[in-house]
């Protein structure tokens, strides 16, 4: 889809639509769903993996790009299941689910998220699960585990990675709030993610690659991490997170 607003035509308006009916007849198993990625080339990837419809039974109703854009496409597709990314233009994965409570809440036909992000941080986790997601997959999944995912949590399951489920399971079982780190809060989203990688020796080039944005643009985010912690150097920087448990 070009526009990452676009929904397909067959998905009209929810409301005149009325629920989805199973692709093929025979009780197949069907499921709408909306993609929120903010780069292009993901979306796309994703589309081809999981959107072949007479294959998976996941049909693809609807992308979108940024906040704003997500809010407007779910609004108007009602689907099952939106793939959710977490750090996203405008307020980021959180403030969707934010916008969409109502959608989320709907005790009829309950619009169910599906975070699919590249981070695996504790607070990425925690976060859009406090917001109202159903479950947190990594971009690593495979596409046939990811339409199984898709399925789970429309069915109204949880579902998550083991690792990640540890990060909920702690976080829901204590009655502390986390302490609040300064120096963490000082840095964007996407700022949290090159540092992390970096301080697991991922190279420049494949930074870029892990996250769709240029080699430039990494050291850009190197650079400001550099600056607002300050501190000398990738190896510093490094120390700094391990000291942490952001690694």
């Amino acid at each position: 889809m070009s526009d990452p607003t676009e929904t397909n035509g067959t998905a009209g308006s929810a409301e005149a639509a009325g629920p989805a009916e199973p692709a093929g007849g025979g009780g197949r198993r069907h499921v709408r769903v909306v993609l929120v990625d903010d780069h292009r080339m993901f979306r796309t990837g994703v589309q081809a993996e999981i959107g072949q419809t007479e294959q998976t039974g996941v049909e693809v109703v609807g992308e979108a790009a940024d906040v704003d854009q997500a809010v407007t496409v779910i609004t108007a597709t009602r689907p099952e299941v939106v793939l959710l990314d977490v750090h996203l233009p405008g307020g980021g994965g959180v403030e969707v689910l934010r916008r969409c409570a109502a959608l989320t809440a709907d005790a009829e036909r309950p619009v169910r998220f599906l975070a699919l992000s590249v981070s695996d941080a504790a607070e990425d986790v925690i976060g859009v699960i406090r917001g109202g997601a159903r479950g947190y997959v990594t971009k690593t999944i495979t596409g046939s585990d990811l339409v199984d995912s898709i399925f789970r949590v429309q069915e109204g399951d949880a579902v998550f990675s083991p690792r990640l489920a540890g990060f909920v399971l702690d976080a829901f079982a204590s009655t502390d709030a986390p302490p609040v780190d300064e120096d963490l809060d000082r840095l964007t989203q996407r700022e949290r993610e090159v540092l992390r990688l970096i301080a697991r020796g991922y190279a420049y080039k494949e930074i870029a690659k892990q996250l769709f944005i240029s080699v430039k643009t990494v050291e850009s985010h190197v650079s400001a991490v550099l600056r607002k912690l300050q501190l000398s150097n990738r190896h510093e920087l490094t120390r700094w997170a391990t000291a942490r448990r952001l690694v």
